[in-house]
């Protein structure tokens, strides 16, 4: 991990330890809850590993807290500005390519905004997020292809999508240039539904 990434994991970790101890929770139990090894939640607690978006978004819905609430400081009645290049990166590519969390709501109702970028052939593959997730999808530059549920979507520079989150679906760059694209995810009622996949340590 570089340093940015390394001081994410650990703010990361401590945020999870806390909501985890506030809830009197042991490893066990949090582990059971969000559907992940032990090994995991201990890695994500000590900060020694960059988990991925599936297993955070595992670990903040069973806290209840929703997936912001474990990158970012708790929020208030302020504006809160982030500044370009100060997000979150919570997915990184082989090429280069990033997933940014740039913004995000408190629960019961979470929305989450992100900046993504593929480089040429990248992909990304998300699992199913809770039931009732929405994703509003809008590419800024190249071509994107997005797979929902075995369905097929191609969206070059302007077009927009919009899906339910709720089925296994994939981001990918079938071209040869970078593409760049804004995702808005909205995910009702956090903390009320648990996910029950294996982990994917």
């Amino acid at each position: 991990m570089d340093v940015d990434a390394a001081t994410l994991a650990r703010a990361i970790g401590a945020r999870v330890k806390q909501e985890r101890s506030a809830r009197g929770w042991t490893l066990d139990q949090l582990a059971q809850s969000a559907g992940v090894s032990r090994r995991m939640v201990v890695n994500v607690e000590q900060g020694s590993v960059n988990p991925s978006v599936g297993t955070l978004l595992r670990l903040s819905d069973s806290l209840g807290v929703g997936l912001p609430a474990l990158v970012e400081p708790p929020a208030s009645k302020a504006a809160k500005v982030t500044r370009s290049d100060a997000g979150a990166v919570l997915w990184t590519g082989s090429a280069g390519g990033r997933g940014v969390l740039v913004a995000g709501t408190e629960p019961p109702d979470v929305v989450e905004l992100w900046d993504w970028t593929l480089a040429p052939g990248e992909h990304h593959s998300s699992e199913a997020h809770s039931a009732g997730t929405r994703e509003l999808l809008q590419v800024q530059q190249g071509t994107i292809a997005v797979e929902i549920h075995g369905d097929a979507h191609m969206l070059s520079a302007g077009d927009a999508l919009t899906f339910f989150g709720d089925a296994d679906h994939s981001y990918s760059n079938p071209s040869h240039d970078p593409a760049r694209f804004t995702l808005a995810v909205y995910e009702p009622g956090v903390g009320h539904t648990r996910r029950t996949e294996a982990s994917d340590a």
